[in-house]
Formats: structure tokens, C-alpha cells, sequence
């Protein structure tokens, strides 16, 4: 009993850590980032004709900012904060409901699970920082403070739709399929942490991260052409490295892994493209039908055209 007790403990005090490194990340990324830009990368203030694709309004991104890491720093505490898998759920637990895709995750060695899920963080921590080679394209680095923002901005949005949003963790309670392996202690099954399988926030931020960067170097970069496509292609991999640790760690299902892959990647496309707004992307008119009358606007993005 004394043992169960020192294990559980344990387990809390693991889950205790994950959550301060969650609350700490996008905090230290943006310190980080600021640092690293200012002793590299000094900008020049002065005018020039150079190409600029993005406007970044910095009070109202800074306060999106602001709003979205202490809007994060409260999710992360209610995605740890669930209720703990009772022995009567743990017990009606059944492989046989499980599609055939998912069901991947129940062929999985338990022995190696804590190995790919040090995999899993260590590969998230690398891919957050890969934007930062975007400064080697001379472009990007004289426009430096924008996408340092937007990429910030990028990685404040994306954790909150995976907290707040109903397709998140804080309103989807799909348990993870480490719950269903028998083999496994008692005490790792019925962590309130197992009820956030859907959907993977590892893959979302990776997914972010690399889609945001082909975003921002293919809207620099035009002449590429349908070129940007295999750069699409490329990005896409980084995420399936990390949703390919995160199922051999047992955290998640395939489509948990999926869904986050999509979810990032939209992120990191749109959350720039919302920059480039110009007034040729957007029309204004009158509105009028049988059954109402009013304002119409029209926005067609650039990466629709």
C-alpha cells in the first residue's frame, strides 16, 4: 500500500512538471527570441522601398500576445487539474470500439514508452526554434521585429485553441490508450491526465512552428512559384516525426495526432496571412435580398488567389 501511495505521488509530481513547463514555454520563447534578435540581428529604422509583405500593428498584436499567454497560463492548469479514471471506467474500457486506425496505438511496447515520450519533447523543443534560420534570408532578417511577433503571436494562438476551444482537451475528455494496457500499473491508468488524448498538442505547436515558416518564407520569396508546394510537403514531416513519438509513448491515437497536425498547420498559414491584409484583398458594399438588407464584405486571401 505504502508503495502505491509513493508511486502515485510520483506520477502527480511528473504531472506537477509537464504543467510548469507548459506555463513557462511560450514566456521563455519570446524572451529568447527578443534576445537572440537584438544581439544578431539589429535593425535599421530607416526608410526604404524593400518588399514587405506583412503589417504588424504592434499594439494590437502585443496585446494578443499578452492576452494569449495568460489566457494559456490558466488552460494549462485545468488541462491537469481533471478527474482522476475511475476503476469502473478503466474496467469498461474496450479495445473492440476502437477503429482500425487507431487501434495502432494498442500494438505499442510499454517498456520504451517513457523513452519516445523524452523523444517527443526533445523534438518539439527543436522544431519551436527552427523559424530562427528564416534570418538567413536577407528580406526577413531587415523585417526581423514583425515576424518575431507574428511567430510569437503564432505560438500564443495555437496552445489556446487546443485549451479553449470545443474541439480542445478542456472540453474533450477522449481517454488516451495508455488506459487501456493492461500490463501497466494501476496508478499510471487512472491519471485525470489520461482523459486528454484529443487532440495532440505536441503536433499542433511542431505542425505550427514548420508551417509558419514555409508560410512566411514562401509570401518573402513569390518567385518560387508552385515550388512552395514540395516546401509545404517538407514541413508536413516534422509534425508526423512528432505524432510518430507521441503513439509510440502511448499518449496518443493516430487521429489525435492528425487532427493536431491540421489544427497547427492551419495556424501557421492563416495567423500570417491575417497580416497581409491590403484593401485590394478586401470589398465593401451593399447587401440586399428579400429577406434582409445590409453591409457585405469580402475578404479573399492572398494564398486563395
Amino acid at each position: 500500500m505504502r508503495h502505491n501511495i509513493y508511486n502515485l505521488m510520483s506520477f502527480n509530481k511528473y504531472e506537477i512538471g509537464i504543467m510548469k513547463t507548459y506555463r513557462r514555454r511560450f514566456i521563455i520563447l519570446a524572451f529568447w527570441g527578443i534576445c537572440l534578435a537584438l544581439q544578431v540581428y539589429p535593425q535599421s529604422f530607416s526608410s526604404d522601398s524593400s518588399f514587405h509583405p506583412y503589417h504588424v500593428n504592434y499594439w494590437v498584436t502585443g496585446t494578443i500576445i499578452g492576452v494569449g499567454m495568460s489566457a494559456n497560463y490558466l488552460g494549462v492548469g485545468l488541462v491537469f487539474h481533471k478527474i482522476e479514471l475511475s476503476r469502473l471506467e478503466i474496467q469498461a474500457l474496450n479495445k473492440s470500439t476502437i477503429n482500425s486506425i487507431d487501434s495502432w496505438a494498442f500494438k505499442q511496447d510499454p517498456s520504451q514508452m517513457e523513452s519516445f515520450a523524452k523523444y517527443s519533447d526533445y523534438f518539439l523543443a527543436s522544431t519551436v526554434v527552427l523559424p530562427v534560420f528564416l534570418m538567413f534570408d536577407k528580406q526577413i532578417k531587415r523585417d526581423w521585429v514583425d515576424v518575431l511577433l507574428m511567430y510569437v503571436e503564432t505560438m500564443s494562438i495555437t496552445p489556446n485553441i487546443y485549451e479553449w476551444t470545443p474541439l480542445g482537451v478542456n472540453f474533450q475528455n477522449r481517454i488516451r490508450p495508455i488506459a487501456y494496457y493492461d500490463q501497466l500499473p494501476y496508478d499510471q491508468r487512472n491519471s485525470a491526465n489520461n482523459r486528454n488524448s484529443f487532440y495532440s498538442g505536441h503536433t499542433a505547436v511542431v505542425a505550427a512552428s514548420t508551417f509558419f515558416m514555409v508560410k512566411v518564407y514562401c509570401d518573402y520569396n513569390p518567385g518560387i512559384g508552385d515550388n512552395k508546394y514540395l516546401l509545404y510537403g517538407a514541413a508536413t514531416i516534422f509534425p508526423l516525426i512528432e505524432g510518430y513519438c507521441r503513439v509510440k509513448a502511448i499518449a496518443h491515437f493516430p487521429s489525435d495526432v492528425l487532427v493536431g497536425l491540421g489544427v497547427g498547420a492551419l495556424c501557421g498559414i492563416i495567423i500570417p496571412e491575417l497580416h497581409r491584409f491590403k484593401d485590394k484583398n478586401i470589398s465593401l458594399g451593399l447587401y440586399s435580398s428579400s429577406l434582409a438588407t445590409g453591409i457585405a464584405i469580402k475578404w479573399q486571401p492572398d494564398f486563395l488567389k
